[in-house]
């Protein structure tokens, strides 16, 4: 039996290194450059540094994955719904791992696979790098399915030596903790980006997680898991580090540069479905989201932050 990896980005190409390096048959699908890949025997796109282990074959063929005891599904979390439209996948547990809450409708990511999948639903989150993983550096990442059973199995197939798994039944939680901090992220990006300085990025990371908090609860996440991993643990390492996207892309636009149309950042169409859906108070994205249509300056935004009424943590 094999594990199939669907998406050869930075971090599905990560994925599947890690796990083939463990010892495991891996699938991993490409939409486009599976025959290059499969020769030069790396993703010379995104990691082109990582050779891959003999376990790990690359194919273009979804038909492929059919034999797979698992697929984990890497694409980027805006292309879900138009994916699953045209890619039927197998019936075999589906682990999602994009980070992103869908920017038409609000949805999660497991609300659009439902619409298109009957297989069991498992969320893989937590703060990870794809070069780290790629590596082997040790990472440890939250695991969430609601089928006690299938989460263990799942658990247990896709940990390694340097990739641990902890196991959480609360998948509504774990995916609100993954999209909601990359918002947070960009909202620390554009602190730093605009001069603002290493207490005002702490004073908006807080209260960013604050607000994370209050967005899970009223949407029926668990605060603990919100409190783990997949919450303050992704939003503590990518609200700082500029091999984030979205505190790179944050960064960009406090120093005044437009961002990129055709980057992969999850974050920027998290702000706009927040602020568009979500009736609890959401001020940092809100702001964000604000910013990037480009509604309201930093500047604007930081006053209007500033001048909220006091009141108590």
């Amino acid at each position: 039996m094999s594990i199939g990896v669907i998406g050869a980005g930075a971090f599905g190409t990560s994925l599947a290194v890690a796990l083939a390096r463990a010892d495991k048959n891996v699938l991993l699908w490409s939409r486009s450059n599976a025959k290059t890949m499969q020769s030069a025997r790396c993703n010379a796109g995104y990691l082109p540094e990582i050779a891959f282990p003999e376990s790990l074959m690359v194919t273009e063929d979804l038909a492929g994955l059919q034999s797979c005891e698992a697929n984990l599904l890497v694409i980027p979390a805006q292309q879900t719904d138009s994916f699953l439209a045209d890619h039927p996948l197998p019936n075999a547990p589906l682990i999602l791992c994009a980070k992103g809450i869908d920017m038409a409708s609000g949805a999660l990511q497991t609300q659009i696979v439902a619409r298109h999948s009957t297989a069991t639903l498992a969320v893989l989150t937590g703060p990870s790098f794809a070069a780290d993983i790629a590596r082997g550096l040790p990472t440890a990442l939250t695991l969430a399915c609601d089928n006690g059973k299938v989460g263990q199995q799942l658990q247990h197939l896709l940990s390694t030596p340097r990739l641990r798994l902890y196991l959480s039944d609360d998948p509504l939680g774990a995916q609100l903790g993954g999209a909601l901090k990359n918002v947070i992220a960009l909202a620390c990006g554009m602190t730093i980006g605009a001069g603002l300085g290493e207490s005002a990025r702490a004073a908006v990371l807080t209260r960013g997680f604050a607000e994370m908090q209050r967005v899970g609860v009223a949407m029926g996440a668990r605060p603990e898991t919100l409190q783990g991993l997949s919450g303050l643990g992704d939003l503590t390492l990518t609200c700082g580090s500029a091999k984030s996207r979205n505190f790179a892309m944050g960064l960009a636009i406090g120093q005044g540069n437009l961002p990129d149309a055709g980057a992969t950042v999850e974050g920027v169409a998290t702000a706009k479905a927040v602020a568009k859906t979500i009736t609890v108070d959401t001020p940092i994205a809100d702001a964000v989201s604000a910013i990037i249509d480009q509604k309201i300056s930093l500047g604007d935004a930081m006053d209007a932050l500033l001048s909220r009424p006091l009141k108590q943590e």
